[in-house]
């Protein structure tokens, strides 16, 4: 199967094809602020965070491959800084790979790990993320998935079905997509309503309030709603929009 490249606009059961033309980049972080008013508190007080950070390493993003892997060290160079964060990267690329790395504590670290991965051609695996996330949630609550791709290859009923399992575990799944690519939107705006997480475009011109809510994001995960508060205070910008959205 190949992947559909096309530039035309969206169309699905939240965002019609109309009302598309009007939704700029801003709007959809504004889209993305508001749906994480319906988050639970991430941890109690004592646990540390786990966020699973997810990401599509076929080919077809290699045009922008090394700008995205800048927005995402930063945020975990971010949640270094705070502590109390487990993260787990998991990547799929070529012909069926599809790699989990250990829970690490240090962001440092796992940054310099997402820079040794590459882009290869093949199919999406966002099934085998979705596995991988009930997996990890069985042996020890997970409190947030971050994903980031640009593309959805596989059938729909079928991620759904995991996405509502997902769901119903109470693990919020923050669905970054890159490009306008229409299948892969209506598939992560699906999957972000069933998990109770939310859906935003990934693009250069919204870089920077992306890469400060991908830090806010870890850092909700990380300690709830009083490490945001924290962080807020100190960085502003999309930590504040965030704060007030789940205040």
């Amino acid at each position: 199967m190949v992947k559909d490249r096309s530039k035309s606009e969206p169309t699905s059961a939240v965002v019609s094809a109309e009302e598309a033309k009007d939704v700029s980049p801003t709007s959809d972080v504004d889209a993305f602020l508001a749906k994480v008013n319906t988050m639970p508190q991430a941890t109690r007080a004592g646990e540390v965070g786990r966020l699973i950070f997810a990401m599509d390493a076929t080919m077809s993003r290699q045009p922008t491959w090394d700008s995205a892997l800048q927005i995402q060290g930063e945020m975990f160079e971010e949640t270094a800084k705070i502590g109390g964060l487990d993260v787990q990267l998991i990547f799929f690329r070529g012909y069926g790979e599809c790699k989990a790395s250990k829970w690490v504590s240090d962001g440092r670290s796992l940054a310099h790990l997402m820079s040794t991965v590459s882009c290869r051609g093949g199919h999406t695996q966002i099934g085998k993320v979705l596995a991988r996330v009930l997996k990890e949630n069985a042996k020890h609550k997970v409190n947030a998935v971050v994903y980031v791709g640009d593309a959805m290859e596989e059938n729909v009923d079928l991620l759904c079905d995991q996405a509502g399992e997902i769901g119903l575990l109470g693990v919020p799944m923050f669905m970054f997509q890159e490009g306008h690519d229409a299948n892969a939107e209506r598939a992560f705006r699906e999957i972000a309503r069933l998990t109770r997480g939310a859906w935003c475009r990934f693009d250069a011109s919204s870089a920077r309030q992306l890469r400060e809510l991908l830090a806010a994001v870890a850092v909700y995960a990380s300690g709830g709603r009083k490490a945001l508060a924290d962080y807020s205070k100190a960085k502003g910008g999309e930590a504040v929009a965030l704060l007030e959205q789940l205040s």
